[in-house]
């Protein structure tokens, strides 16, 4: 939600406190979260030129409210529902069912119930715990307004078809659904930190997202290893924000970071909660992740990096994961410790799983360059440039291969 920031923050935090009560008071989900949605709207228009209200949280209520029932009058194939609600008046400012009660986390687990694929779990969260609204999400994920709303429209019809009822989960189900939330919270930051967004704000708005949900898990389950770990891992990862693009807004790579202008309080932040996690539990891929990204940031310079410690937490994740990409970063880290060579030999052994991918040329470009073979280099770099999607990560490989034929060779 563009605007002030105070505004956005509070909307934001008053968002899953309204729906809460609508989903709680009227067992429509579906509708009270559009209903919510079109208050949020409301209420960003008219605050900024009439004022905050004296009760924020209960004119949320109000209008949310007012448009719910407005939606049941207008559908005469629901008069028995019209007529239980209709008899009910919107609650005046003051209303107490919302005061000290925070429904987020029941929202989360909601919209991030199993039965959803990961894309729509995100947007669903992005709505419904994140306020954000349906041109907001859309825009961040460059697909048109009508494909993204038709998406939550899906993932609401999905959640009633299973059954889900807006509730806040027992144990039990914390239990069952938290790797699934987890899975979700990760891919959102990750797309706020190196997504297809249109610029590094829209960028940084889902990363800020993603870490808010992320520590309200963590408070639900301090006692989760993995929860701290995905927490640490982008509170790590985050910190570098400042040193990602160059001043002409150009992609810098992690070796060329100017380390000075890290959050180093971040960084401190993710370290303590990493260090926390040691000895409790069965050690997961989030941590594991973590840990390879405190190397990096406990490193006043790329020149000073742990090597051979990342490549074992690598080779540690490989086996956790099963995941291609992991090897080939282990590759990278490989050759940092061992040589190009050795690294080129994973790259090789990993090539059968991942061909055509613009990760794999973009690595073994690298290390063909730490060879010295400049030629074969320089042929990967265009590979990779050609296949990748990202427009800023496209850039930086034409500048690089074209810094290879001592070029000045044009992006775009």
């Amino acid at each position: 939600m563009s605007g002030e920031p105070g505004l956005e923050d509070l909307l934001r935090g008053l968002a899953p406190q309204v729906l809460g009560v609508l989903g709680r008071r009227y067992a429509d989900f579906d509708g009270a979260e559009d209903a919510v949605q079109e208050a949020l709207i409301a209420a960003y228009r008219h605050w900024p030129e009439d004022g905050l209200p004296g009760n924020p949280r209960a004119w949320l209520l109000q209008t949310a409210t007012r448009r719910l029932i407005d939606a049941y009058r207008s559908e005469a194939s629901r008069r028995a529902r019209e007529e239980k609600v209709a008899d009910q008046e919107p609650d005046e400012p003051g209303d107490t069912e919302i005061i000290g009660r925070d429904d987020s986390l029941a929202l989360l687990f909601l919209a991030c119930h199993p039965s959803l694929t990961p894309a729509s779990a995100i947007a669903l969260t992005l709505r419904a715990v994140g306020g954000l609204t349906t041109a907001e999400i859309a825009a961040a994920f460059l697909v048109p307004e009508p494909t993204m709303a038709q998406r939550i429209s899906r993932a609401k019809a999905t959640i009633k078809k299973a059954g889900a009822r807006f509730e806040s989960p027992s144990p039990d189900e914390v239990a069952e659904r938290l790797p699934s939330v987890l899975r979700v919270l990760y891919l959102l930051f990750n797309e706020g930190y190196a997504g297809a967004a249109r610029d590094d704000a829209q960028r940084g708005e889902l990363s800020r997202e993603a870490i808010r949900l992320a520590r309200m898990v963590r408070a639900a389950a301090p006692a989760d290893a993995e929860t701290a770990g995905l927490l640490a891992l982008m509170l790590l990862i985050e910190a570098r924000r400042p040193a990602r693009l160059d001043p002409a807004g150009r992609f810098v790579s992690l070796a060329d970071h100017d380390r000075t202008r890290w959050d180093r309080a971040m960084v401190r932040e993710g370290t303590d909660l990493l260090d926390g996690t040691v000895g409790h539990g069965e050690v997961g891929d989030f941590q594991i992740q973590a840990a390879i990204a405190a190397v990096h940031d406990r490193a006043a310079t790329a020149d000073e990096t742990d090597w051979p410690q990342i490549t074992a937490l690598y080779h540690l994740l490989e086996q956790v994961t099963g995941n291609p990409i992991v090897t080939l970063n282990r590759a990278v880290a490989t050759a940092m410790a061992q040589g190009p060579e050795a690294g080129l030999a994973l790259v090789a052994e990993v090539e059968p799983r991942l061909a055509g991918h613009p990760r794999l040329y973009a690595v073994r470009g690298h290390l063909r360059e730490l060879a010295g073979d400049r030629d074969a280099a320089y042929a990967d770099l265009r590979a990779a440039a050609d296949r990748t999607t990202d427009r800023r990560e496209r850039d930086h490989l034409v500048r690089e291969a074209a810094r290879l034929r001592g070029a000045a060779e044009p992006a775009g």
